[in-house]
């Protein structure tokens, strides 16, 4: 007889959560109690925010692109607080003026006076010197200043050489390729104007720190949204900044050493009787107290009670 066949047995595994693993499930549950503990951390933050800095906030959920200067950092770039004080914005609204009835004394500035615009916002005074067709500051296709755009610079140099604010110099192209040369752009061209221009300012008086930053920024902001190729989107601003950036330096507690020269020098704290009694076997004073670089500075407020619940933080 031959031998019987051994049966075929079938083993079915049942789908779903087996394996004890239960899918993925767990991970959109880690997922939402991130997204929440996050939500939470900003509330608790803007809950303790200024209420400029709540409006700015709300404002920009309503309208993304036409709140950015509430806090005047629009393109002043550092995310800095503007402080306006009513000392200085009566001060810039004095050069406003003054700025404007001296290009109208001049015979030949007074013809390009709707090429040149004088605002004041929440960053400071922004001059802006708007081209035309024909090129009225700027040689065509070049940083050259022409000899309009020279005398115009000229005049404001003697008076923003006077301001202790800081000055921020940028430049702006239409959406016109100014060539096929790749290693020269728009980029190229309007940070080279606004360069120009703060050598020439520089040249009549303006204090080598006075300029603090100098963008180029091609057509990335057009003053003509709905025409990028509008030659009034070619212009050079002039920022008069507002703000902390104005304040007097803070002193340095304890200054480096560079070339054998300190770089700052802190006041000694007064010493006190029992450091001026002499001591055997020579008399010793009281030196100030140095910082321990090992322990971390402490963090104020709230965010740095937050931090300190984080692994790693002790």
């Amino acid at each position: 007889m031959s031998a019987k066949s051994q049966p075929i047995i079938v083993i079915k595994k049942k789908g779903g959560h087996g394996g004890g693993h239960h899918g993925g499930a767990w991970k959109v549950a880690y997922a939402d109690f991130v997204t929440a503990m996050m939500a939470l951390f900003i509330v608790l933050w803007l809950m303790g925010s200024s209420e400029k800095v709540k409006k700015a906030v709300a404002g920009y959920f309503q309208d993304p692109k036409g709140t950015g200067s509430l806090l005047g950092t629009t393109m002043a770039g550092n995310g800095v607080e503007a402080v306006i004080t009513e000392d200085n914005q009566k001060r810039l609204e004095e050069l406003k003026k003054k700025l404007e009835e001296e290009i109208k004394a001049k015979k030949e500035l007074e013809k390009l006076a709707k090429q040149i615009e004088i605002t004041i916002t929440a960053e400071g005074l922004r001059i802006q010197l708007i081209e035309d067709k024909n090129g009225v500051f700027y040689q065509s296709g070049s940083p050259r200043l022409s000899e309009s755009g020279q005398e115009l610079l000229a005049l404001l140099a003697g008076e923003l050489k006077t301001l202790p604010n800081d000055l921020l110099i940028e430049g702006h192209t239409d959406a016109t390729q100014y060539s096929t040369d790749a290693n020269y752009s728009n980029w190229e061209l309007s940070a080279d104007r606004a360069n120009s221009a703060r050598r020439l300012l520089q040249q009549d008086g303006v204090r080598p720190d006075q300029v603090t930053q100098v963008r180029g920024y091609a057509d990335q902001f057009l003053r003509v949204k709905d025409n990028p190729y509008d030659p009034s989107n070619r212009r050079i601003t002039i920022l008069v900044r507002n703000g902390v950036n104005n304040a007097p330096p803070v002193p340095i507690a304890h200054g480096a050493v560079v070339d054998g020269a300190s770089t700052a020098t802190a006041p000694k704290p007064a010493p006190t009787p029992e450091a001026t009694q002499p001591q055997p076997p020579a008399p010793t004073t009281a030196e100030p107290t140095k910082p321990n670089p090992a322990s971390p500075p402490v963090k104020a407020g709230l965010m740095g009670k937050l931090t300190s619940f984080m692994p790693g933080k002790k």
